[in-house]
């Protein structure tokens, strides 16, 4: 795939302009959205991520599409699953609900700094060394085993890191909130806000979440256009997803278990294409592994579709069946 300067300029371009317009919405006037109003935002960037793969089908192929389509569903259910620990950090820091989705926005904006840089740094690697896959798919194996094994963040098991503390002790913090500034003054003296807090524990969550993220989508395409777009639209309408799902995100308890089915998946998919691409001289005398399969994009997409299809639905099931149970115990 060959996209030049151009179709990237104008990508860029517009997909700023869709952000500025966002944080301009924001800033005017900071409220906590309807239902129906967060319905509206969330069906119309999902269908802007549909209709950027129409385009591109036009333009590149189905293979292209189906492989945009693939990486979107796979960083859009893994952005689903990042919701969950800021629904935690909000709760733990008593973020005002009319100030939240501000916190949201700042918090996409600094998860596509940190996604953009770690797509150009994978995508110089992999350009560089094939070997790298071996990493990224023993990595994501990794991620995938803890992640079945912990289940869903819970509040209790929230622990703030080492630049949350060091940032308690080291700078004058007040007591309260002034809006959703992040600096007041109070009594002649200029102090931070807890709303800093909150931006450092959203910031470094943004970035332990970007170090699965990448390597997932790298697993799906090697492209860097379709890497950043893919990731792009998963992370837009994000905010607003937060407030529509409320509290459906505490039924879907199999979410976890999913996405480690989803990441062990792609893991094993890189393993995979590394050995059928390997190069590596200690390991059958760097020539490629013939045995190796190549799994198809259309077979990736299923899997992924199928996986989160049942997730979903059997979180649904199990949540309600909890619930009747807890109602005929109220009963009785």
């Amino acid at each position: 795939m060959n996209v030049s300067g151009l179709v990237w300029a104008v990508t860029l371009i517009a997909l700023t302009a869709i952000l500025v317009f966002d944080l301009l919405v924001i800033g005017r006037r900071p409220h906590e959205p309807s239902v129906r109003e967060s319905s509206l935002w969330v069906g119309f960037y999902v269908g802007l991520a549909l209709l950027f793969g129409v385009g591109l089908w036009v333009f590149g192929g189905g293979k292209v599409a189906g492989e945009f389509y693939t990486g979107w569903l796979t960083e859009y259910s893994l952005s689903v699953d990042n919701l969950f620990v800021f629904v935690i950090i909000m709760a733990r820091f008593a973020v005002p609900r009319q100030y939240q989705q501000k916190v949201l926005l700042i918090g996409i904006v600094l998860a596509l700094i940190m996604r953009g840089g770690f797509i150009a740094a994978g995508a110089a690697l992999i350009s560089q060394f094939t070997w790298v896959f071996y990493i990224f798919g023993a990595f994501l194996i990794y991620t995938a085993i803890n992640l079945a094994r912990q289940g869903e963040p819970d509040e209790d098991e929230f622990t703030e890191n080492v630049l949350i503390r060091w940032s308690r002790r080291a700078l004058p913090i007040s007591n309260g909130y002034d809006g959703a500034k992040m600096t007041t003054r109070l009594y002649g003296k200029r102090l931070f806000t807890p709303m800093l807090i909150v931006m450092i524990a959203i910031g470094t969550t943004d970035l332990i979440f970007a170090l699965d993220s990448i390597p997932a989508i790298f697993g799906i395409t090697q492209e860097p256009y379709l890497v950043f777009t893919a990731n792009v639209f998963a992370l837009m309408g994000l905010r607003q997803l937060y407030f529509l799902l409320g509290g459906l995100l505490d039924r879907l308890i199999y979410l976890s278990t999913g996405l480690a089915v989803v990441l062990g998946f792609i893991g094993v998919k890189l393993m995979l294409e590394a050995l059928a691409e390997n190069n590596l001289p200690f390991l059958n005398g760097g020539e490629h592994v013939s045995w190796a399969p190549h799994i198809p994009i259309w077979l990736s997409l299923m899997v992924i579709l199928g996986t989160l299809a049942v997730a979903t639905i059997a979180s649904l099931i199990k949540s309600s069946r909890d619930r009747r149970r807890e109602l005929l115990a109220v009963k009785h």
